[in-house]
């Protein structure tokens, strides 16, 4: 029998959350989706009712970052869970909304806090002996990646290695929105990822890079070489912690040149600073003043061309011997927006979020305390993501998209 969930946030990933959920009565009994921007909720669930989804999308007008406010939804609406796709500066918010109620919690993104451009895991992972008190489950980075990269990992670790000893995760947008500067997921936090130092895994400790200094071609499938930069990205640092034999772990990331030129610009003239400035007597932030005039990335898909290819390349060893092993997924931009009005990126975040939450509602992944993706079985996801639209390929003992 379906649950009740409530979905926090309505931008791009919330609105393929909130649809492939209605998509779904057997895992969701009920569906609300709640935002700061009631109009923003109304417009999906009207969509939703417009090309005929089964469950009704509900909606509410709610601040995440308002505990109280969060508790009191909760009180009201009693969902087995929340899908958190609101901003990473929220998730704590909204995980003390979960405990106070009694809810379970799973996010697509790990906290980070707004005055400083740092993500990890530690400040979720420290709840832990919270949700197993409260007999609560709170699943962390259930998006894409992190998420099914996570997935895949647990994955090929499960079926195709007995030790994991190199992994990189590749990640292509090869898709054109024909806008002069845009991202495809919330600008601030885009930016702020991308700006930062870089940094990956190798012989037990982390090595730090300047933003972008390292990149090289590699080739993807169906799509041919694109250059690719090394960045950090979060779910290095769960997959490493419960994949101790991986010696080396890194994230490669597509970018444009006209994006790079654009954001060397933006940088150069201070639009990506996190520091407050006074303008007409008001303090602004100016990459918040500069996501308020970029295009919001729910609204590129109508026209997107071409397709997203992501994936893992694991080198390691099994029955003695060393083995090497590939996964990965292509989806169309214009695919998405058939099914459910929205752009890739979007999609394939949002897509692993419903999986996430319907294995969880069913009760396959479903125990007390605090976990990354890569910690359950992999093989019930992995048979859901062909289902709802994110179909795998894999190439075992095969040519890697770039070697080492």
């Amino acid at each position: 029998m379906g649950k009740k969930v409530i979905i926090i946030g309505a931008g791009g990933v919330g609105n393929v959350v909130a649809k492939k959920c209605a998509m779904n009565p057997a895992y969701f009994s009920e569906v609300v989706l709640a935002s700061r921007t009631l109009k923003k909720c109304d417009a999906i669930a009207e969509e939703a009712k417009k090309i005929g989804l089964p469950t009704q999308i509900q909606t509410r007008q709610v601040d995440a970052d308002d505990v109280p406010a969060l508790v009191a939804l909760f009180t009201t609406e009693k969902p087995f869970m929340v899908i958190n796709v609101a901003l990473p500066y929220q998730d704590l918010t909204i995980m003390d909304a979960c405990l106070a109620t009694g809810v379970h919690y799973m996010d697509t993104a790990n906290y980070e806090p707004k005055d400083v451009a740092k993500f990890e895991y530690s400040w979720q992972w420290a709840y832990q002996e919270r949700f197993k008190e409260a007999g609560l489950m709170a699943l962390l980075g259930c998006g894409f990646d992190p998420g099914v990269t996570g997935v895949y990992t647990a994955y090929a670790n499960k079926h195709y290695f007995d030790e994991m000893h190199y992994l990189d995760i590749i990640d292509c947008n090869a898709g054109d929105h024909g806008k002069a500067f845009a991202t495809n997921f919330n600008p601030e936090i885009n930016i702020r990822e991308i700006t930062q130092k870089g940094k990956y895994w190798e012989n037990g400790q982390w090595v730090e890079i300047d933003a972008m200094s390292i990149h090289k071609p590699i080739s993807y499938p169906n799509i041919g070489p694109k250059e690719s930069y090394l960045l950090y990205h979060e779910e290095l640092e769960s997959l490493t912690k419960n994949f101790p034999s991986i010696k080396r772990a890194r994230f490669w990331m597509t970018f444009g040149q006209a994006y790079l030129t654009h954001l060397e610009v933006l940088q150069n003239v201070g639009m990506t600073s996190i520091q407050p400035i006074k303008f007409n007597g008001l303090d602004i932030v100016p990459l918040e003043f500069l996501k308020a005039v970029l295009p919001e990335p729910g609204t590129l898909g109508e026209n997107y061309s071409g397709q997203t290819s992501i994936g893992c390349q694991i080198k390691g060893v099994k029955d003695g011997k060393d083995a090497t092993y590939y996964v990965y997924n292509n989806c169309h931009h214009a695919d998405c927006y058939k099914e459910v009005q929205a752009q890739g990126v979007s999609y394939t975040t949002g897509v692993p979020a419903m999986i996430g939450a319907a294995l969880i509602c069913e009760g396959t992944w479903l125990k007390p305390g605090v976990y990354n993706v890569e910690e359950f079985n992999p093989d019930p996801f992995m048979e859901l993501l062909n289902v709802h639209g994110l179909p795998w390929n894999e190439e075992v003992n095969g040519e890697l998209p770039h070697e080492y």
